[in-house]
């Protein structure tokens, strides 16, 4: 049987398009369009879809708003339309964080002329995100409200097993420590569930991969590190890697470390081709970190379409001193990049997500 999805814009031009896109799809049938959020409130009460697509920037009730009203009235799930302006970019984090399962940037603004340039990406991701089990994007316990402000980092987390004297000493130049971290679709809101349950007092930098293309990478850096008890940031090239810090690599970029002298390094090229499909790419990560020698390293991967992680970890593995941890089936978004490390024997843990942070500080120590 075939997907029903509803279109959501405030565009007849994009309405159009993306129901010809979806409909040329065999395992999709669009079952309705709607002009706006309150439109798209009584469509999908009546015509009961298995996924919709929503516009980021509509008049009445915008996308977040719509959203939100989704998720508790008549939650179903949905991926985003967005631009990639910096508001574009800002809305879309958060729509993420409050139950999209995925979102798709426009090539050329809110009416994309050439929104045929990601056919494919469109028909591929709706598709996914009809598969999405509603019970796992129900709820947001990623609001803010139940993380502490970046004022308050100070303040040593509940569970004294992330406490200060707990944090393992071992980021010296002798024996450094590192933290990787891959992720795909459903990313977003894992990281805001790592990244907080990890102490201010973290010995350690972070470098992550989230697949995302430009110009979001920079709002997912900064909504993190609006909650975060450490640093999160956007990596930049030739920057020092310093502990207590996690670098999220640049939409567009491959994000390496390297070794200058006894320092750790992000290299950021854009230059060399995708790596299953991706530019980050998990697998460039981990490979360059196999490379470093000495390190005590913690790699993890979690929700995510595809395989990117799996080589790259096998070859770290080879290298190094790592340990694997992969995101449990029970709250992956998406379980396939999980599933393909550990149907390689590669994890050392399968964690659910909330227990991630966790994790990473008992092998640490």
């Amino acid at each position: 049987m075939k997907k029903k999805v509803l279109v959501v814009d405030d565009s007849a031009f994009m309405r159009k398009l993306i129901s010809d896109f979806i409909s040329a799809s065999e395992e999709m049938e669009v079952v309705g369009i709607a002009r706006n959020g309150e439109d798209a409130l009584v469509k999908i009460k009546k015509l009961s879809p298995d996924v919709i697509t929503l516009d980021v920037e509509m008049p009445k009730l915008n996308g977040i708003e719509a959203l939100k009203k989704i998720m508790s009235e008549c939650p179903v799930p949905v991926v985003m339309l967005s631009s990639t302006t910096k508001e574009g970019a800002e809305e879309t984090i958060k729509a993420v964080q409050y139950g999209a399962v995925d979102f798709i940037a426009k090539p050329s603004g809110t009416i994309s002329l050439d929104l045929h340039k990601i056919q494919e990406e469109i028909v591929r991701k709706v598709y996914s995100a009809s598969l999405v089990p509603i019970s796992k994007l129900l709820g947001n316990p990623f609001s803010s409200s139940n993380y502490p402000e970046k004022r308050n980092r100070h303040k040593e987390m509940a569970n004294p097993a992330l406490k200060c004297e707990a944090a393992p000493k071992m980021n010296d130049k002798q024996n450094p420590a590192l933290i990787l971290i891959g992720t795909s679709t459903g990313g977003p809101r894992a990281l805001q569930h790592v990244l907080t349950n990890l102490p201010s007092t973290l010995d350690a930098p972070v470098a992550i991969v989230q697949h995302m293309p430009p110009g979001f990478t920079k709002s997912l850096a900064d909504r993190l590190n609006s909650l975060a008890r450490i640093t999160v940031k956007e990596a930049e090239h030739g920057e020092y890697l310093e502990k207590g810090t996690a670098y999220i690599a640049p939409g567009g970029f491959h994000m390496r470390i390297m070794n200058d002298e006894s320092n750790l390094m992000v290299h950021l090229t854009k230059e060399e081709p995708l790596r299953n499909g991706h530019r980050p790419s998990v697998d460039v990560l981990f490979e360059s970190a196999g490379n470093l020698g000495g390190c005590n390293t913690v790699a993890v991967v979690m929700t995510g379409m595809g395989t990117d992680g799996t080589e790259g970890l096998r070859k770290l593995k080879e290298n190094g001193n790592v340990t694997a941890i992969a995101e449990s089936h029970e709250t992956c978004i998406v379980y396939g990049m999980p599933k393909s490390v550990i149907a390689a024997k590669l994890a050392d843990e399968v964690v659910n997500v909330e227990g991630i942070g966790h994790s990473i500080m008992k092998y640490m120590r």
